[in-house]
C-alpha cells in the first residue's frame, strides 16, 4: 500500500501529473504508484499502456531517468 503522505511519494505522483500522465493518457492510457519501498518505486500501467510494449522499455526508462534526475538518483522504477 502506499503512503500518500510521504512526502518523497507526493514529490514523485505531481512529477508524474506534470509530466508523463498527460502524454500516457493522449494514449490511451494511465500509470498509477502501487507501491514505494526500499526506493524501489512499483507502478502499474493502465489501459493501452499495459499491452505496449514500449511501456515496458522505452517509457520505463523515461520515467526513471525523470524521477533519478529530478528527485532523488537512487530510485528505481519497477513495472508490476
Amino acid at each position: 500500500k502506499v503512503n500518500f503522505d510521504d512526502p518523497k511519494i507526493r514529490e514523485i505522483d505531481a512529477l508524474l501529473d506534470e509530466r508523463i500522465r498527460p502524454y500516457l493518457a493522449g494514449d490511451g492510457g494511465w500509470l498509477e504508484i502501487v507501491g514505494f519501498e526500499n526506493n524501489i518505486l512499483k507502478i502499474r500501467y493502465e489501459g493501452a499502456c499495459g499491452s505496449c510494449p514500449s511501456s515496458l522499455t522505452g517509457t520505463l526508462m523515461a520515467i526513471e531517468n525523470l524521477i533519478k534526475r529530478e528527485i532523488d538518483p537512487e530510485i528505481e522504477v519497477v513495472a508490476v
